[in-house]
């Protein structure tokens, strides 16, 4: 039988943090400390597959999870001395999800469960506080009547800010007992009036609702967009964790908080969060009061006059920090920790693996080293490829002037420039038109996800270093400004208020410094990052223990040095045909396109003949003996030749012909399907005289180069979309005869080689066959797979984020390769290929070489080589790396 509940608390539990893929983060760490003996309130966690059993039967919950959640309510009793719907001494529970992959605030949670018009009395007396009770009441009502009935919050919000005017209050702690019950009264009446049914008072009741719609949670908007942009797969679901309450809001002796042992910005080794006196856990985190610092140094720097928690309960704050250095120094890594002060008693709710930027999770790493908690293999495998991107953003040039016209707190950095936008809606509408935003809010809330995504940074007026936008940020990579209380925004009239009176409306420039806090107006100069201190000892360690070498898709000498300066190890691909459309080039092209014969072909291929020469000898002499694989022209001819009526005026012009001439050869040249047209080899088989000019510019190239850098140039030459062995014989006899002239007239051996691009079924299924005249095969994963699926990539989004959604398929095939399907297409043909060719050099080249996943499949196979864009090369070192760590090499 399933066991659906375990249960922890008293010094003991039945799960432990290994078992995280069924308890969820939350619960398996709970049930840790528990083990440690760590102050945790006594609770259960109900398992992960409870959540897709519930979606699978029409929201149903199973009897014997049932039981079993109430026979563990039962030990939570005995644990407190308390009793769950007891009139006279109320144990009050909280309900939270729980997912074995953290994402923060995208679930629902309800807190103090339990409490009803008889059990609120019984709180108040048995507390000595019954403005204590009636909040704490009042609080469950609006959110018990937001996540499980389904009331908007802000319902209730207008409701308190009324009354707290009527009473003449500003802050929520300054309303009374007495006008606490009235606030109560009013939520219970418009529950009624606006859902036709009353506020529950059934203590069971309010169990089984709150856990029902936290595994309901699972699926809303937010939460299914989290795990699309973070790959976590639906089919996990969230554990929920049943526990007994604990309160920070029972007067000037209880607090909450959260905290992170090390600086989850920088990665300092600094005890690092914010608390607040006499609150509850959703306080610190919702933006709507400005938290504490925890340690006093932190209050120093910030500059704040409100004292730290290590002034305020020094006790508590030395115990909390013998709790972080024990949990760090157990679970080998920095913990975020969430915690609450109960009149002097501290209790530990939460501790997790804590978000970090890549810079901090850089130090943190290479730090840990030293420090001998975990090894380099360890280091390596902790930081998450992907994230790199956040060091390759630009920080602002600190020679300029800055124009500030506002600050708040560093909460990631990084910086970026764009237009103000002022809702989610408006920054996806923004990107989806190519426009670079800044989304500013007053504060952000999980429904504002998609806008975080899409804006180039996030600006918030409220909230702290842990708000949900500081989190949220730091887990994109962009930068984050939080708590900038010198700017206020104006919804209404959708104007930024900063400094002095500066006022900026919707679509103004600012630029965001998430690294100082600052916001600036207008555009500023920005600096490019450096792979330097710890991204560089992280980058050594990674290329000592890969397996495969790394090399980039470059086109240009730009790419080729910046890719260098990032460490690639050679050009994988070089796509000669995008060297034809700038300047003068396009015009030559377009001169030889149209030529009626093969002399008008070469008439025009000799004035290209030295630019493409020029070209191949610069990024020969960059890459200073590394390998470089050039693939001759690919695309279909159309593609260079003019479209519209005003382009086909001035290119006939400048040939000497009619529009309408010129018109006719166009439109003779047009393809129903390109992709699978007059293109690749089959342009270098029916005009040899293109492949002759390539092909001589190589060679000539590496001849200039080799004597230039007196480094041996080997060429790989690779020959697009190969079908047939005969096909590459063909094309290669024409590269063999050029480069037997070139180096007779040059009187210098070449070595060279020449492969072929494996991007159809075909090639893949007779890879032994082509293997016997090729040298090297490079696969082009993102034809591959148009082939192999019948997608063109081009039209593809149209329906794949359908797909998506629907669960047809999980991920993007062009974005990640498809194991099954085209993945096993390059297994064949590495297996047969090998067998003709022991020797043969196996690389990878589409946009799958960046792709971190796909990477592991390619060091599973067996491949020599991933090739990627420029910037994507050190994600491509360090996921090599983790591949072969986890193959065990």
């Amino acid at each position: 039988m399933v066991k659906w509940v375990y249960t922890f608390g008293g010094g003991k539990a039945e799960g432990r943090a290994v078992d995280a893929d069924r308890l969820g983060g939350k619960g398996a760490n709970l049930a840790e400390m528990a083990s440690l003996g760590l102050p945790v309130p006594p609770g259960l966690t109900i398992i992960s597959d409870a959540c897709s059993w519930y979606h699978d039967h029409g929201r149903a919950l199973p009897d014997q999870m049932k039981a079993e959640v109430l026979q563990g309510i039962k030990g939570i009793e005995a644990e407190t001395g308390r009793g769950f719907g007891d009139s006279r001494n109320p144990l009050l529970l909280s309900v939270r999800s729980g997912a074995r992959s953290s994402m923060p605030g995208m679930m629902d949670t309800v807190l103090n469960l339990g409490l009803n018009d008889e059990t609120v009395q019984a709180l108040g007396h048995i507390s000595g506080d019954a403005r204590f009770a009636w909040d704490s009441y009042r609080r469950f009502i609006q959110m018990y009547a937001d996540v499980v009935m389904g009331l908007d919050h802000e319902v209730f919000e207008e409701i308190l800010d009324h009354e707290k005017a009527r009473f003449g209050h500003e802050l929520d702690t300054e309303l009374t007992a007495v006008e606490w019950q009235h606030v109560t009264a009013l939520y219970k009446d418009v529950i009624e009036q606006e859902l036709g049914e009353p506020f529950p008072q059934d203590p069971d009741v309010q169990l089984w609702g709150a856990i029902g719609a936290v595994f309901a949670s699972w699926n809303n908007p937010r939460a299914v967009t989290y795990r699309h942009l973070h790959n976590i797969p639906s089919a996990w679901g969230t554990a929920v964790t049943v526990q007994a309450m604990v309160f920070g809001n029972l007067g000037s002796s209880s607090a909450t908080g959260v905290a992170f042992t090390r600086n989850p910005s920088t990665g300092a080794k600094e005890l690092y969060g914010e608390f607040l006196v006499n609150a509850q856990g959703e306080d610190v985190v919702a933006g709507i009061r400005t938290p504490q610092s925890i340690t006093e140094a932190a209050r120093i720097e910030s500059g704040s006059d409100r004292p730290s928690l290590e002034k305020v309960m020094p006790e508590a704050f030395a115990a909390f920090q013998t709790i972080c250095e024990r949990l760090e120094s157990h679970y080998c890594d920095m913990q975020d920790l969430e915690f609450t002060i109960e009149r002097g008693k501290l209790w530990m709710l939460q501790a997790r693996a804590g978000k970090r930027t890549t810079r901090a999770a850089m130090k943190i790493a290479v730090d840990m080293v030293a420090e001998g908690l975990i090894d380099e293999k360890e280091a390596v495998s902790r930081i998450e490829p992907s994230s790199l991107d956040q060091l390759l953003h630009p920080t602002i040039d600190p020679r300029v002037s800055r124009e500030v016209i506002g600050s708040g707190l560093p909460a990631s950095p990084g910086a970026a420039t764009g237009e103000i936008v002022f809702t989610a809606e408006e920054a996806v509408e923004a990107e989806e038109e190519g426009r670079k935003v800044i989304l500013v809010r007053v504060e952000t809330s999980p429904e504002d996800i998609h806008g975080m995504h899409a804006a180039e940074a996030v600006l918030t007026t409220r909230g702290g270093m842990t708000s949900h936008a500081a989190v949220v940020a730091r887990g994109m990579g962009i930068p984050c400004v939080a708590g900038a209380g010198t700017m206020r925004v104006d919804l209404r009239s959708e104007k930024l208020i900063g400094i002095g009176g500066v006022t900026l409306k919707k679509g103004d420039i600012v630029t965001i410094d998430g690294s100082s806090g600052q916001v600036l107006k207008g555009a500023v100069p920005m600096l490019q990052p450096e792979l330097s201190g710890d991204f560089a000892q992280i980058m050594e360690w990674a290329d000592k223990l890969r397996r495969m070498t790394v090399r980039t898709n470059a086109d240009t000498p730009t790419d080729a040095r910046a890719a260098r300066s990032f460490g690639a190890e050679g050009i994988g691909l070089c796509r000669t045909e995008h060297m034809f459309f700038e300047g003068v080039r396009i015009h030559v092209m377009r001169e030889m396109i149209l030529a009626e014969d093969e002399k008008g072909r070469r008439a025009a291929l000799d004035k290209l003949l030295p630019m493409q020469r020029s070209d191949f000898t610069e990024l020969f002499t960059i890459m200073h003996g590394l390998p470089v694989t050039i693939r001759l022209l690919d695309p279909p001819l159309h593609e260079f030749l003019p479209k519209s009526d005003e382009e086909i005026a001035e290119v006939a012009a400048a040939m000497a012909m009619s529009p309408k001439m010129l018109r006719q050869r166009v439109d003779a040249l047009h393809e129903f399907n390109p992709m699978l047209g007059h293109r690749g080899c089959r342009l270098a088989i029916s005009y040899p005289e293109i492949a002759e000019m390539q092909a001589r510019a190589i060679f000539e190239a590496a001849v200039n180069a080799a004597r230039q850098t007196g480094e041996p140039v080997v060429p790989e030459i690779m020959v697009p979309l190969v079908g047939l062995r005969s096909e590459l014989d063909y094309v290669k006899g024409v590269i063999d005869r050029v480069a037997t002239e070139v180096m007779k007239e040059a009187g210098l051996e070449i070595s060279y080689l020449v492969g072929t691009m494996i991007e159809l079924p075909r090639a893949a299924i007779r890879a032994h066959i082509i293997a016997e005249a090729a040298e090297f095969f490079s696969f082009g994963t993102n034809d591959l797979t148009q082939t192999t699926f019948g997608i063109s990539r081009d039209d593809a989004s149209a329906f794949i984020p359908t797909y998506q959604k629907k669960g047809i398929i999980e991920h993007d095939p062009f974005v990640s390769l498809d194991f099954d399907g085209v993945g096993e297409l390059i297994r064949i043909a590495a297996e047969r290929g090998r067998r003709t060719r022991p020797d043969m050099k196996l690389g990878i080249c589409g946009e799958h070489g960046g792709d971190p996943a796909s990477i592991h499949f390619c060091e599973d196979v067996g491949l020599d080589y991933v090739s990627c864009s420029p910037f994507r090369v050190p994600i491509a070192r360090l996921s090599a790396a983790q591949a072969a760590i986890k193959a065990g090499r």
